[in-house]
Formats: C-alpha cells, sequence, structure tokens
C-alpha cells in the first residue's frame, strides 16, 4: 500500500513538474511575459491549459509518455495560432476580436455597450475608478480585448494610439485627431515609406509621426 502511495505522488510530482517545464517553455517561446490575458484567445489558452494539466496530472491511467504528448500537441497548437494571428490581420481579429468604441465625442454607444455586456453601473464605476464622472466630458472610450476601458477626454492633443499598427490603418485614430488616410499616406511617403503593410508601428505625437518597420 505504502509502495502505491508513494508512486502516486511521485508520478503527480513529475507531471506537475513537466507541465511547469513546458508552460515556461510557450511563455519564452511566444514572447508572453505573464499568463495574464490580453484578448480572448489568450483566455482560452489559460482554460485549457488548466484542463490539460488539472485532468490528467492525478489521473494514474495517463503515462507520463502520453502526458508529454499531449503537453506537445498543446504547445503546437498555441505557437502555431500565433504565428497565423501575427502573419494574417483578418483572422487575428477573428480570433480575438477588436477595440470597440463605446463613447464618440461625448455620446454614448449603448449598443456596443450591450454588445460587450457591459452594464450602465460597470461603465459609471469604472469611469469613476479612472477619474471621470460624465460621459459628455469625454472624447472617447474603447474597450480593449482584454475588457478595459482606455480613455481619451477633451484636450487630450496626443491621444495614446498608434496610427498603424501591424500594417493596418486605425481609421478611428486618424479621425481623432482631424486626419484622414490620404493625409497619413502622403506623410508616410515623404518619409520613404510607401508600402504601408511594412511598418509594424506608426505613432503621432506632437504633430510628428514616430515610425517603425518590420
Amino acid at each position: 500500500m505504502l509502495s502505491v502511495f508513494n508512486n502516486f505522488y511521485f508520478l503527480v510530482a513529475v507531471k506537475l513538474l513537466i507541465g511547469l517545464l513546458s508552460l515556461s517553455f510557450v511563455i519564452n517561446i511566444s514572447g508572453k511575459g505573464n499568463l495574464a490575458p490580453s484578448n480572448a484567445s489568450d483566455q482560452i489558452q489559460n482554460y485549457v491549459l488548466g484542463g490539460v494539466i488539472g485532468g490528467t496530472i492525478y489521473n494514474s491511467a495517463i503515462t507520463i509518455l502520453q502526458y508529454i504528448l499531449i503537453l506537445l500537441i498543446w504547445c503546437i497548437v498555441i505557437l502555431s495560432l500565433k504565428w497565423i494571428k501575427t502573419n494574417n490581420h483578418a483572422i487575428g481579429q477573428l480570433l480575438d476580436g477588436q477595440p470597440l468604441v463605446i463613447v464618440n465625442h461625448g455620446k454614448l454607444s449603448v449598443k456596443n455597450c450591450r454588445r460587450v455586456g457591459l452594464t450602465a453601473h460597470d461603465l459609471s464605476f469604472k469611469l469613476r475608478a479612472a477619474g471621470y464622472y460624465y460621459v459628455e466630458d469625454l472624447q472617447r472610450v474603447v474597450v480593449e480585448q482584454n475588457g478595459q476601458l482606455l480613455v481619451i477626454p477633451y484636450g487630450e492633443e496626443n491621444p495614446k494610439y498608434p496610427l498603424i499598427t501591424d500594417g493596418q490603418i486605425q481609421r478611428d485614430i486618424l479621425e481623432l485627431i482631424g486626419k484622414d488616410e490620404a493625409w497619413l499616406t502622403e506623410s508616410l511617403a515623404k518619409m520613404g515609406h510607401r508600402d504601408l503593410s511594412r511598418l509594424f508601428l506608426v505613432e503621432y505625437r506632437e504633430g510628428k509621426l514616430l515610425v517603425s518597420g518590420f
């Protein structure tokens, strides 16, 4: 009986160690600093990981080799999804969604609030926590993929949002600073950047464009 008892906990310890090592490997390879979810697919990955480790670690019928194979499949799926999202913007939006504007020029979109499951009480609480009390005082409020609110009050001349991310123009931000795509394209062309799809990040600060290419 004692040997069975010891063998069971030994297998649990080995599986737990393997799970931790595989988790550390995926975090380092994928470039994530931690498991904090920044979008929907990250949250799902965390759930799946919890199910994989929790569902197999105490199951003595699953051998260590089978456990390793399961974790290997999980790692391959995670890294494949990351590569696909990085190289295909449309699929990335399909998997992770995209930021949603709920306040635009002081006007609240009740429809968009309901789309993200945000009640009036929740919205008021989050705005108060950010130091704002009236919707009409806000130029724009955006719900990010992780559910957090990003608030831009009136008078913010340099909104902390990029104009281009991963080669994709952020039209809402252009509208926010009173510019259009023609201005952006012309300005970047003067800087020697004609292929916008080759631009990793373009920021706007004090009337200047800060460009980082791939």
